[in-house]
């Protein structure tokens, strides 16, 4: 053997050499971030230490199974020690209002539920702020709205003026009423204005018993008003003016310590753990001086480091 390829060898096994540190250094820095990050488990409980889970619910509110399943979990874990629901929503379905509230009220069975309302929580919004066994707002949030709505267009005007008609063929009068292409009926009118009605009617209800009040006081403030947190506070619609201080007071006297850290649960079910590690891995390269070398996407790419993203679906109706 030369000199030549003896000295390639060498230098083959130095970069070997190199190689294996650096994978047993991150290897180590990722078992230590793992377990900073989520340490301290009890077994079964996503590995992460007790805390106060907290849950965004902005934009229009609609039927969302991601949500729905991100709440029961929180419900089932032991470690989330309670719930906060931050609202920043001007409402939506009544449906997807009434699914949320019915969730929420679930987790409440097993420990505290507390609801913040922040930018706004008007209609369906304010029906899921009802979930938390005490509602918080700021001095000039956005709350009330509390009705239903039922909009649906009406074209029959523009399409006499452009020479265009609709016909139809229906099993009976009531089928596809209201339609856009033809003044609504009487009948139809009432229909849908019962249709309105039964579920404003539920919601009205649920105000009087989630706040307390005589069914009476809730019907005179369900005529659609919105109101400041302040005003909502002088209504009975809201408990407290106040941020996560003041939640934190409210919790600490429910016996949850207020030591513990508010941790999201937004991106429980749509970023999932692997995910997550691929992010960390990317932070860890980058700590070493590696992040030319490989990013969080090329971390998911490879399919070594992968997740499941979980997308809701809104619909109006």
């Amino acid at each position: 053997m030369n000199l030549s390829d003896i000295l390639e060898r060498r230098r083959l096994r130095r970069r070997v050499g190199w190689w294996r540190a650096a994978a047993l250094a991150v290897a180590v820095l990722l078992v230590v971030a793992l377990y900073e990050a989520y340490g301290g488990a009890e077994p079964g409980t996503m590995l992460a230490r007790p805390h106060v889970a907290q849950l965004s619910v902005s934009g229009v509110v609609g039927d969302d199974p991601a949500m729905l399943e991100t709440i029961r979990e929180i419900g089932e874990d032991p470690a989330a020690r309670a719930l906060v629901v931050s609202l920043s929503t001007g409402g939506g379905t009544t449906f997807g209002g009434e699914a949320v509230y019915k969730a929420l009220r679930k987790v409440a069975e097993t420990k505290p539920v507390v609801s913040e309302i922040r930018t706004q929580a008007a209609s369906a919004g304010y029906m899921i702020a009802l979930a938390g066994d005490r509602i918080f707002a700021g001095d000039t949030s956005i709350t009330g709205s509390i009705g239903v709505i039922f909009l649906y267009p009406q074209a029959k005007e523009l399409l006499d003026k452009i020479g265009v008609s609709v016909d139809s063929i229906k099993s009976a009068p009531m089928k596809a009423e209201p339609s856009p292409f033809d003044d609504a009926s009487a009948d139809a009118k009432a229909m849908v204005r019962a249709l309105v009605m039964d579920s404003y009617d539920w919601f009205v209800d649920l105000v009087a018993e989630r706040r307390g009040m005589p069914r009476d006081k809730a019907l005179e403030l369900a005529d659609g008003r919105i109101l400041t947190g302040r005003q909502a506070v002088g209504a009975g619609l809201v408990d407290e003016i106040g941020g996560r201080e003041e939640i934190k007071a409210y919790l600490a006297a429910n016996g949850v310590s207020d030591s513990l850290e508010i941790r999201s649960w937004d991106n429980v079910n749509k970023d999932s753990f692997g995910v997550g590690l691929a992010r960390m891995g990317a932070k860890l390269l980058e700590s070493l001086g590696l992040g030319w070398f490989v990013s969080e996407d090329i971390l998911r790419q490879t399919g070594l480091v992968d997740g499941l993203v979980s997308v809701g679906q809104t619909d109006w109706q």
